[in-house]
């Protein structure tokens, strides 16, 4: 059976030793520091799921390579109803994480590579995706933990890459034998690599001529040699490094997304982890399809879950205040309500619309149109929840007292007192919805939403390309009884 248990990957965890560094200190063990455990706990989680009966329904599938059901995370979409699965894990681990889950780049990542190194192999007889399934074998075997990296640093926006006064800008090949390749550059804003047992590297974007050593892709174990992680550092990382017990914190298992810096210094890749290496006709083809896919989960499942947890606790303090019949706060809620269902209808369908993407390859994409208008709609509606969901709050978002003073004889009755609100339940426990929508409404997660899968502008670039104008012209005009116009000499011949 390729499902593996918690504690399989919980013992390979404790014996990763990757090179991290957090708010300029080295992590010595990941899987015990207070803050890059959460990530360690979102991937044991993701085990849980797979065992559980109700999740598993969700969270396994069969491999297509072997038959035996593995972790979803580990598979390749091959049909519509894949895709509809897809989105469903995404909004399932969501709303059960309140964050990422780190597995999800890395399952796109395998789902893009595959479609195209099927279509590089076709092309040019190459062997990249003979050694993509090898790579995967391995992964659903043994129930490994792949995270993805994409984004770069990259120089100044209005050069070309042989402009940049540093060519480490963009991750690139330095060498090549007849063992393998040699990189070095960095990506950035990674989330959760350091504790998933690999990492699949993909390029940031489409490649030209002469830029074949950038045109790269491939499979890096964590701790490899040569690979270094430098963590973000928030107010919330430093609260939770402070904090003497997770209850204190609005989600105390698994916290804020967490990301790094990934830095590659002439890191060693043996061919067999190799899956794009100087075909820069292909570079831009992986970004699309990666890009197809994770507009989807990312826009709108993933959102959809959190959306969902935002939108129980705003309900919640309302009740919490008595305000269950206040016209205009049961609008906000309607609000809420309305956008999240928009956005969870445009994933959904983008899902069931969703084809082959390269014949033969039986790799299924999300419909690309539906996929963009699902993430750039969360963009807009996750804004606004979380200001509707804040007016709800209130002022106690921001200036509510640490939960420590509950611990403290000298004020715990001043809380129980005030912060009850004369409510039927213990201001323990208004305190603790009250962190929680902290965390989400003066938290990361608005920034991260409309950056997280793309910038809102590359959204909105692939909806003006998608959009078939062509075709609402035709009905405008029969609609006005204008004649189509008759065909130039050129088309006609």
């Amino acid at each position: 059976m390729a499902v593996k248990s918690p504690e399989h990957y919980l013992k390979r965890a404790k014996a990763m030793r990757p090179r991290v560094f957090m708010d300029g200190k080295l992590v010595e063990d990941i899987t015990e520091h207070p803050v890059t455990r959460t990530v360690v706990e979102a991937n044991l989680a993701s085990y849980e799921w797979a065992l559980d009966p109700e999740g598993g329904k969700v969270l396994t599938r069969p491999s297509h390579l072997t038959g035996e059901p593995c972790n979803i995370y580990n598979t390749l979409n091959r049909s519509t109803d894949d895709l509809i699965q897809r989105a469903a894990a995404g909004l399932y681990a969501a709303e059960h994480l309140g964050t990422c889950i780190y597995r999800c780049v890395g399952c796109d990542a395998f789902n893009s590579l595959a479609a195209t190194t099927y279509e590089m192999d076709q092309a040019l007889d190459t062997s990249y995706h003979g050694r993509l399934m090898d790579f995967l074998r391995y992964v659903q075997d043994e129930d490994l933990t792949v995270a993805g990296a994409m984004t770069e640093p990259r120089g100044r926006r209005d050069q070309k890459l042989q402009q940049w006064t540093d060519p480490d800008l963009s991750l690139h090949v330095v060498d090549r034998n007849d063992k393998g390749i040699v990189v070095r550059g960095a990506k950035i804003n990674i989330s959760g690599a350091y504790a998933c047992d690999w990492t699949i590297v993909m390029p940031s974007g489409a490649r030209r001529a002469g830029e074949e050593d950038y045109a790269v892709s491939f499979a890096v174990p964590n701790g490899e040699k040569g690979v270094t992680y430098i963590c973000q550092y928030t107010p919330y990382s430093a609260e939770r490094e402070m904090a003497e017990d997770p209850w204190e914190l609005g989600n105390p298992r698994f916290g804020q997304r967490e990301t790094s810096m990934i830095v590659f210094e002439d890191v060693f890749v043996p061919w067999e982890r190799v899956f794009l290496c100087g075909e820069t006709r292909y570079a831009g083809r992986i970004v699309t399809r990666f890009a197809q896919i994770h507009r989807m989960v990312c826009g709108g499942s993933c959102k959809v879950g959190f959306g969902k947890i935002l939108i129980g606790a705003a309900r919640l303090i309302q009740e919490y205040k008595g305000l269950e019949k206040v016209p205009h706060i049961n609008d906000q809620m309607t609000e809420m309500i309305t956008l999240l269902e928009t956005v969870r209808a445009c994933s959904k369908a983008a899902a069931i619309e969703g084809k082959e993407v390269v014949p033969g390859s039986g790799v299924y994409v999300p419909d690309d149109l539906l996929g963009n208008v699902s993430k750039l709609n969360i963009c807009n509606a996750f804004w606004r929840m979380m200001a509707l969901a804040g007016d709800i709050g209130g002022g106690l978002l921001v200036t509510m007292p640490s939960l420590k003073e509950l611990k403290n004889p000298e004020t715990r009755r001043y809380l129980e007192k005030f912060y009850s609100f004369g409510a039927d339940v213990p201001a323990e426990n208004i305190l603790k919805i009250t962190k929680l929508l902290q965390n989400w409404t003066a938290g990361l997660h608005g920034v991260g939403t409309w950056h997280g899968a793309g910038p809102v502008q590359a959204q909105k670039i692939m909806v003006q390309r998608l959009a078939d104008y062509e075709e609402m012209k035709e009905l405008a005009m029969k609609m006005a009884g204008i004649p189509e116009p008759a065909p130039s000499q050129e088309e006609a011949s």
